[in-house]
């Protein structure tokens, strides 16, 4: 609680309203915490049949508007005037506004009217989501029921806001722990109402196959190749694969609400679940057939054979045409490169090639890729083993690299020294952070509480201006290799994603752990009314 500042009490005593004196501001709880906030005097009622002007444009921004409203009041019923330029709340795209701010927006709460301005759409759902916040923590503070709220009042005052990064995700792994199209629709509900904007969706790895590929439908005739892991898809009964129909549901409804999902194919390590349905895909102990007998391992692909890059492209190729994200990750980690060089054929590839390590030899499939990525408009991420980057400790000589990455590439890091993110920002490459130390979201509470995530800065220290421009943002991680089910994936998500989405948002100087544990309060009610079994901090 404030009071309204001294210079607006004299304008008021002036003006002959004295009791204007005693006002005292209800401040906002918002989180993530806004840029700027501006109180005024006075409360906006909210009404039965409140008005909901839009353009044409933001028909998607209004309807969710109306649907956040309903949720918070059963009785309001918001009525949509699209075309309108008078309303109770008034949706109004700018140019003008925030211009170098393409997620940023002006939310004006008066007396009369609520005004959310935007130079785009995503803007006016960041803002809309704001007041959704603003309206829900007012009415709970209230006493009472749901069925039974109607009529509240909000503080007026001016939110100017926009985000400190650019790219806020969670990666989600589905290869280990099959969510289904319910279960990621209920978490892109509430990683939007976080202002978090992109989920990583790890679609492929050792354990399953989880998209289908019409061009080769086996993938996905057995998709499991983990008695663990299809015990477990058995228990849960949601299938074992998204069928490309499901993607393009989840992707839409993602899209909906500002949310990009970004596709990640495994290559060319932890490949099981695709080398046991192909066995060609692998790398062979001699030169002659690759046979499930003749194979180093069933976990690593060989880059050398032309017909596997051609696998790849050909995934790639329907992976992309059903994510319009202009990303695609590729993974890219743990590549055990004493598989490689315990085949004869390869050793004489790289000899032949003048490829001397398998670091090098790995640069060059990447930037492979790349360039087929980025011959149809994307840009390829990989995880930070993609340059070289000796992060596991092995041997030193085969992580030396002459060969660079494609400036277009992006690094995600997530483990070894931070020096690792800094050198690929030093080689041209962006970088996402997704620091093991902050961002896993699979670690337990003791290894990073809820303040420790909060805490997370993903810009390294030492670094110029210019290449602090470099970090796109950071990345949370979700492996569920260790989950049961959903409810031990929401412990581990919930409430370290709401530290991490501030984080992501927040500018550095606005921070402050006590105000957000206070303003988490709100999320920690609404979770639990969606049944979600958050974690202890």
């Amino acid at each position: 609680m404030k009071v309204l500042s001294k210079c607006f009490l004299a304008i008021c005593i002036l003006s002959g309203f004295n009791a204007c004196e005693e006002e005292i501001v209800q401040e906002y709880s918002v989180l993530p915490e806004p840029q700027q906030i501006e109180y005024a005097s006075g409360k906006f009622k909210v009404k039965d049949g409140i008005s909901i002007a839009f353009p044409h444009e933001l028909a998607n921004e209004a309807a969710y508007c109306r649907d956040a409203i309903n949720r918070l009041f059963t009785t309001v019923n918001p009525v949509l005037k699209e075309g309108k330029k008078t309303a109770d709340i008034i949706l109004v795209l700018d140019a003008a506004v925030l211009p170098e701010q393409p997620e940023g927006y002006v939310l004006d709460v008066k007396k009369k009217q609520i005004i959310i301005k935007a130079n785009a759409p995503a803007g006016i759902l960041y803002g809309i989501q704001t007041l959704r916040q603003l309206l829900g923590a007012t009415s709970a503070s209230s006493g009472q029921a749901v069925e039974t709220r109607r009529a509240t009042s909000l503080q007026c005052g001016t939110i100017t806001d926009y985000p400190a990064f650019a790219w806020r995700g969670l990666m989600l792994d589905e290869s280990s722990l099959f969510r289904g199209k319910e279960g990621l629709f209920k978490l892109l509900d509430n990683l939007a109402e976080l202002k978090m904007n992109v989920l990583g969706w790890h679609l492929t790895d050792m354990p399953a196959w989880r998209i289908e590929i019409k061009k080769y439908p086996e993938l996905t005739k057995n998709p499991t190749h983990d008695k663990k892991i299809a015990q477990r898809d058995s228990i849960n009964k949601k299938g074992s694969f998204y069928t490309q129909e499901d993607v393009k549901e989840v992707v839409a409804y993602a899209a909906a609400r500002n949310i990009t999902v970004v596709p990640e194919i495994e290559m060319p390590a932890h490949g099981n679940s695709a080398i046991e349905v192909f066995p060609w895909l692998g790398v062979a102990k001699n030169v002659g057939e690759k046979t499930p007998d003749n194979l180093v391992s069933n976990y690593i692909s060989d880059m050398t054979d032309p017909k596997v890059i051609e696998f790849f492209q050909n995934v790639l190729t329907e992976v992309m045409d059903l994510f319009p994200s202009k990303f695609i990750h590729i993974g890219g980690d743990e590549v055990e490169y004493h598989y490689w060089k315990d085949a004869p054929y390869i050793k004489q590839y790289m000899k032949e090639k003048g490829i001397k390590t398998p670091a090098d030899l790995q640069v060059e499939f990447t930037n492979k890729i790349a360039q087929f990525a980025a011959s149809k408009g994307r840009r390829v991420i990989g995880w930070n083993e993609i340059n070289g980057a000796n992060i596991h400790n092995e041997k030193v000589e085969d992580h030396i690299t002459e060969r660079h990455l494609d400036p277009g590439i992006i690094v995600q890091y997530w483990h070894g020294d931070i020096s690792f993110a800094k050198k690929a920002i030093e080689d041209g490459n962006d970088i996402i952070n997704a620091s093991t130390r902050h961002a896993y979201l699979d670690y337990t509470y003791k290894q990073i509480s809820l303040e420790k995530a909060y805490l997370f800065n993903p810009i390294p220290e030492g670094l110029t201006v210019a290449q602090q421009k470099k970090v796109l943002g950071l990345s949370a991680s979700m492996w569920t290799w260790q989950c049961p089910d959903d409810n031990a994936v929401n412990h581990q998500i919930y409430p370290r994603i709401a530290a991490l989405a501030e984080v992501g948002w927040t500018a550095p100087d606005k921070k402050d752990y006590k105000r957000f544990l206070k303003a988490l309060d709100y999320f920690l009610t609404d979770w639990k009314k969606q049944g979600i079994e958050y974690g202890g901090y």
